[in-house]
C-alpha cells in the first residue's frame, strides 16, 4: 500500500503558501547570498587565507582590503569568507543529521512505545534538564577541540527536538487506517515506519532542520569564541571574533564584520524556520484545501 495522508497535492499547497509568505523571501534571499559569498568570496581578491604582511598590520578598509588586515596583516576579507565556509558548514551539516538521527529515533520510540518509548525519552528528559552551554562546555573540555568534534558534540545534543516532534507525529499516525491497512498487507515494522510514518513526520522535522542549523551556528560560535570550538589555523567566524577582540579599542571593525555575518546567518535561519513552519502548519492547509 502506497498512499498517505500528505499526497503531491498537499505540498503544492504547502509551495504557493511558502511563496506567498514575505519572510520566507527575505530569509531564503540572505540564506542563498551567504552561501554563494562564502563560496565565491575568497577568490575576489588575491590573498591566501594565512599570507602574512607585517607591513600592513591593522590596516582599515581599502581598495587592496576591503575589510582591513589584522593583527598580522593577513586580509581579514579572505578570512571572514573562509570562516563563514566552516561555521556554515558546520550548521548545515548539523541541521540535517539531527534531523536524520532524531527522526529515526523519535519515530522509533512512538511505533514501538512500551519500555523502548520510555528509555529514549528519558533519555531525552535528562539532556534537556541540564544546562545546553554546561553540556557544550564539558563535552567540548572532554572530546577536544576540532570541527569533527564540534560537529559530533552539537548532533549529540540538538537530535533531541527532532525526536520529540517525530514520536509527536508518529503517535499521531499510527492507529490511522493506512498504517492498519500496512500491517494487514503484511508491511514489516521497518517497512510502516520507513514507508508510512517517515513521510508523514517531514513537516515538523523539516522546520526543526533549519532551526537546529541556526543553533548549530551559535553554538559553534560560542565555543570557538571560548577557544574550545574550531582552533587557528582554520578560521570560523567565532575564533575570528576571539582574535579581533584583543584589538577591539583599536580596530573595532574586526569585531564588528564576524559578528554582523553571524547575524545574518542566524536570522536566515530562523525566518526560514517560521516561513516553513506557517507553510507546513496543518491547521492552515485544512482551510487553504
Amino acid at each position: 500500500m502506497e498512499s498517505t495522508p500528505l499526497p503531491i497535492g498537499n505540498w503544492r499547497i504547502v509551495w504557493r503558501r511558502f511563496k506567498q509568505h514575505r519572510i520566507a523571501y527575505v530569509g531564503f534571499f540572505f540564506f542563498v547570498f551567504l552561501l554563494l559569498l562564502v563560496i565565491a568570496g575568497p577568490h575576489l581578491l588575491p590573498y591566501e587565507l594565512d599570507q602574512v604582511s607585517l607591513a600592513e598590520r591593522m590596516h582599515g578598509p581599502s581598495a587592496r582590503h576591503w575589510f582591513g588586515t589584522d593583527e598580522l596583516g593577513r586580509d581579514t576579507w579572505v578570512r571572514i569568507m573562509h570562516g563563514g565556509r566552516v561555521s556554515l558548514a558546520v550548521g548545515l551539516i548539523v541541521g540535517l543529521s539531527t534531523v536524520v538521527l532524531g527522526g529515526l529515533i523519535g519515530i522509533l520510540a512512538g511505533y514501538v512505545g512500551g519500555t523502548l518509548d520510555n528509555i529514549l525519552m528519558r533519555m531525552v528528559d535528562t539532556i534537556y534538564t541540564v544546562p545546553r552551554i554546561v553540556l557544550l562546555l564539558v563535552l567540548s573540555k572532554v572530546a577536544g577541540p576540532g570541527l569533527l568534534n564540534i560537529i559530533i558534540i552539537l548532533v549529540a545534543l540538538e537530535w533531541t527536538n527532532a525526536a520529540r516532534l517525530a514520536r509527536s507525529a508518529v503517535l499521531s499516525f499510527r492507529e490511522q487506517e493506512f498504517v492498519v491497512a500496512a500491517h494487514c498487507l503484511g508491511a514489516s515494522r521497518w517497512r510502516v515506519m520507513l514507508r508510512h510514518l517517515l513521510p508523514n513526520s517531514l513537516a515538523p522535522l523539516i522546520v526543526a532542520a533549519t532551526l537546529d542549523a541556526g543553533a548549530a551556528i551559535r553554538a559553534e560560535t560560542t565555543l570557538s569564541f571560548l577557544g574550545l570550538g574550531i582552533q587557528p589555523p582554520t578560521p570560523s567566524w567565532g575564533n575570528l571574533l576571539t582574535n579581533a577582540s584583543t584589538n577591539i579599542f583599536i580596530a573595532p571593525l574586526q569585531v564588528f564584520l564576524p559578528g554582523i555575518f553571524i547575524f545574518f546567518a542566524l536570522m536566515s535561519f530562523n525566518l526560514l524556520g517560521d516561513a516553513l513552519r506557517d507553510a507546513l502548519d496543518p491547521r492552515l492547509s485544512k482551510r487553504q484545501g
